[in-house]
C-alpha cells in the first residue's frame, strides 16, 4: 500500500511539474510577446506623434499657402485695377493729344501765313499773335488786319463750344506812361479786352472767353534788342484745360469744403 501510494504521488508530481514547465514556457512566450507588443505600441505611438507633427506642419503650410494665395489674389486685383486706371489715363492723354492735333490742323493756314504761332506752355496750348500785326504802336485799337486775323482765329475756336479760352495781353519793357495808359499793365489789359470783344463779335460765346493782362512781366525773349522786344509784344489766346478730365479731379472735388 505504501509503495503504490508513493508511486502515484511521483506520477502526479511529474505531471504537475511538466504542466508547470509548460505554463512557464507559455509565460515566457507571453512575456516575449508582451515586450514585442509594447515595443510595437511604442513604435506606433512614435509613428502617430510623427504623423501628427507632419500633419500639423502640412496644415501650417496649407494655411500659409492659402494666405499667400489670398495675398497674391489681392495683389493681382490691385494690379488689374491699377492697369485699368493707367489705361483710362492713357486714353485721356491720347484724347487730349488728338484734340490738340485737330486744333493744330485747323490753324495750319494761319500758321503758314505767319499770322499765328502755336505753342505748348505749361501743358496748355497757346495761340500767339504778334501785337505789331494787331495794333499800332502805343494803341489798343485793333487794326483792319488785326480784326481779320482775330476773326479767322475765332472762326476756328467757335467750332469747339465745349472749350474755354483766355486772352492774355503782353508788352515789352518800354515804359508808356500816357494819360490813357499810365503803364504797360493798362495797355496790355485794354488790348486783351478789345480782342475779347472782337472774338465775341465774330461769333464766340462770351461764356467761353476771359481776358487778363501781364504787361511786361512775362517776357519770352530778351528785351535788350528790337527783335526780342517784338516777340514780347504779343497777344496769347490760351486754350484752358478742362479740369474735370484731369487725373485726381474727383479726389480734389471730394476734399473741397462743403
Amino acid at each position: 500500500m505504501v509503495s503504490l501510494s508513493a508511486c502515484v504521488k511521483k506520477s502526479t508530481f511529474e505531471a504537475l511539474q511538466a504542466q508547470y514547465q509548460n505554463e512557464q514556457k507559455q509565460t515566457e512566450k507571453l512575456q516575449v510577446k508582451l515586450v514585442t507588443t509594447e515595443a510595437q505600441r511604442d513604435q506606433l505611438s512614435k509613428d502617430k506623434n510623427a504623423l501628427t507633427k507632419s500633419f500639423d506642419e502640412e496644415k501650417k503650410k496649407n494655411t500659409a499657402l492659402l494666405s499667400d494665395r489670398s495675398a497674391l489674389q489681392a495683389s493681382v486685383e490691385e494690379m488689374q485695377t491699377a492697369l485699368k486706371e493707367q489705361a483710362r489715363r492713357q486714353a485721356e492723354v491720347e484724347a487730349r493729344i488728338a484734340s490738340f492735333k485737330a486744333l493744330l490742323d485747323r490753324f495750319r493756314p494761319l500758321i503758314d501765313t505767319g499770322k499765328l504761332r502755336v505753342q505748348i506752355v505749361d501743358g496748355r496750348m497757346v495761340l500767339v499773335l504778334a501785337t505789331d500785326i494787331l495794333f499800332d504802336k502805343g494803341s489798343a485799337e485793333l487794326s483792319e488786319a488785326g480784326e481779320l486775323a482775330i476773326a479767322d482765329v475765332t472762326q476756328v475756336l467757335a467750332s469747339f463750344p465745349e472749350r474755354s479760352f483766355q486772352v492774355e495781353g503782353h508788352t515789352d519793357n518800354d515804359p508808356i506812361a500816357t494819360k490813357r495808359y499810365p503803364s504797360n499793365w493798362d495797355l496790355a489789359a485794354d488790348r486783351a479786352l478789345n480782342v475779347v470783344k472782337a472774338m465775341v463779335k465774330s461769333g464766340l460765346s462770351s461764356n467761353q472767353i476771359s481776358g487778363a493782362s501781364y504787361g511786361e512781366q512775362k517776357p519770352v525773349a530778351n528785351n535788350e534788342d528790337d527783335e526780342g522786344k517784338a516777340q514780347n509784344r504779343r497777344i496769347e489766346i490760351v486754350i484752358l484745360p478742362d479740369l474735370s478730365k484731369l487725373p485726381g479731379f474727383d479726389e480734389l472735388k471730394r476734399l473741397q469744403p462743403k
